[in-house]
C-alpha cells in the first residue's frame, strides 16, 4: 500500500515539475516539445528569471577540451564532449542568461580554476561570477553554455540558433565563432 502511495506521489511530482517547466497550465502535445525546448524571443524576460537560481556545481572543476565535429570542425566542449556556446546578448564577461534561458542553455559552472585539455587553450579560460553566486567558465572572455537539444557528444544543434533575444554560436579553439556563423 505504501508503495502505491509513493508511486502516485512521485508521478504527481513529475507532472507538477513538467507543468512548471513548460511555463504553467494550458494544453500541450508532443509536437509542442520542440517549442518548449527551443526558446524564442517572446519568452519571459530576465526579471522573472533572476529569482530562479542556476544549479550549483558539485565541487567539480570544469574541464574544457576540443572535439572535431562533422558540421563545424574543431569546437570546444565540456568534459563529457558536449559543445559549448556563447550568447550574443551577454555583456562582455557578464551573463544575462538566467531562469528559463539557463534551463535551455545551462551555464558551464566550476568550483575552481577551469582546466584545458588537448587542443583547448588554458590561456583563453577564465571565470565570471553569476548573479546567483555561482562561477561560470569563460572562453576568450565569453561566458559558455551547453544546449539541452544536444543529446550526444559533438552535436552542434545550438550553433547559429536564435533564442532568448540573440544568437548562440559554438566556439572554436581560438575563441572565435565558426565561419558559417
Amino acid at each position: 500500500m505504501r508503495r502505491t502511495y509513493f508511486a502516485v506521489g512521485a508521478l504527481a511530482l513529475v507532472a507538477l515539475l513538467a507543468i512548471a517547466g513548460c511555463g504553467g497550465g494550458g494544453s500541450s502535445s508532443s509536437s509542442d516539445a520542440t517549442t518548449a525546448s527551443a526558446p524564442t524571443e517572446t519568452e519571459p524576460t530576465e526579471s522573472k528569471a533572476e529569482a530562479e537560481p542556476a544549479p550549483k556545481p558539485k565541487g567539480q572543476v570544469a574541464v574544457v577540451k576540443v572535439v572535431n565535429t562533422p558540421e563545424l570542425g574543431k569546437v570546444i566542449v565540456d568534459s563529457k564532449g558536449m559543445t559549448l556556446y556563447d550568447f550574443h546578448k551577454d555583456k562582455g564577461k557578464t551573463s544575462v542568461c538566467y531562469g528559463e534561458c539557463a534551463a535551455a542553455w545551462p551555464p558551464l559552472l566550476t568550483s575552481g580554476t577551469p582546466k584545458a585539455t588537448g587542443a583547448a587553450k588554458q590561456s583563453l579560460l577564465g571565470t565570471t561570477k553569476r548573479k546567483d553566486g555561482t562561477v561560470q567558465v569563460t572562453y576568450d572572455g565569453h561566458p559558455v553554455y551547453g544546449f539541452v537539444e544536444d543529446k550526444m557528444p559533438g552535436e552542434t544543434n545550438g550553433n547559429d540558433f536564435k533564442g532568448f533575444g540573440a544568437q548562440w554560436y559554438a566556439l572554436m579553439t581560438n575563441g572565435e565563432e565558426p565561419a558559417d556563423g
